[in-house]
């Protein structure tokens, strides 16, 4: 009997590290079997509903606003119906914690709280194929293009690579309250280094670890980056 796998066999688990086709426990009988989903979730089904009154109640338990914004984004990161879900059906509860001002405590701890990759890093290392390692994004159909380079952050300076959870917070709340489709969403940080010495010293750091660039360098690398971007997707709505 051959040791090799059906890609099949793995159907359910790849769904299930989907968050954009992740609905968790809310899958009918019908849906587990089509979707070789039978077995890798616990065997009741809880509608949208449910779920929701589970995510309120840890939400609501958190003892900060921080811990609130990391519940909300380990959500997103798993499960996007479900978190939009939530969101949608208690903005003003919410809005506060997915962008201003919880975003700015969570942009200066963001190297030390960063946990799977979201959005698209262009660094000045990238200079000369942007447009290639753009065909890295999955997602063909973006409609807009959110872009930080991290310097000016919600007054408090220059948070370099850190700066993402700008973008990433912004491109949320265009979904709940505009109605764009996650996927048609692109957080992007052109990291061009930082001047911030506290980033710079700390290990954690995730961005260049180098002083921000300036001058002709800067510039060569926003045109390179409008240029495939709009190549790659066009008629895309970049805000910068």
């Amino acid at each position: 009997m051959s040791k090799k796998s059906s890609p099949e066999l793995f159907r359910g688990v790849r769904i299930l590290h989907d968050p954009v086709r992740n609905k968790g426990t809310a899958y009918s009988e019908a849906e587990r079997d089509a979707l070789n989903l039978r077995g890798l979730l616990p065997p009741r089904i809880h509608p949208p509903a449910e779920q929701e009154m589970r995510v309120l109640g840890n939400f609501r338990a958190k003892s900060t606003a921080l811990e609130q914004y990391l519940y909300l984004a380990a959500l997103q990161d798993r499960n996007e119906t479900l978190f939009y879900r939530v969101l949608m059906n208690n903005i003003e509860e919410m809005m506060p914690i997915i962008y201003t001002p919880t975003i700015g405590k969570a942009c200066q701890v963001f190297r030390h709280i960063y946990r799977t990759s979201r959005g698209f890093y262009v660094t000045l290392q990238d200079r000369g194929r942007v447009k290639e390692i753009m065909q890295n994004w999955p997602h063909k159909e973006v409609k807009i293009i959110v872009v930080t380079d991290g310097e000016r952050i919600l007054g408090l300076g220059d948070l370099g690579a850190d700066g993402m959870g700008i973008p990433i917070g912004k491109l949320s709340l265009y979904t709940a309250c505009a109605g764009i489709h996650p996927t048609e969403c692109m957080p992007v940080m052109l990291d061009v280094g930082t001047d911030n010495e506290t980033l710079l010293e700390d290990r954690l750091y995730n961005g260049l670890d180098s002083p921000r660039a300036r001058g002709e360098q800067y510039d060569e690398l926003v045109e390179e980056f409008i240029s495939a971007a709009t190549e790659m997707v066009p008629g895309v709505l970049i805000q910068l």
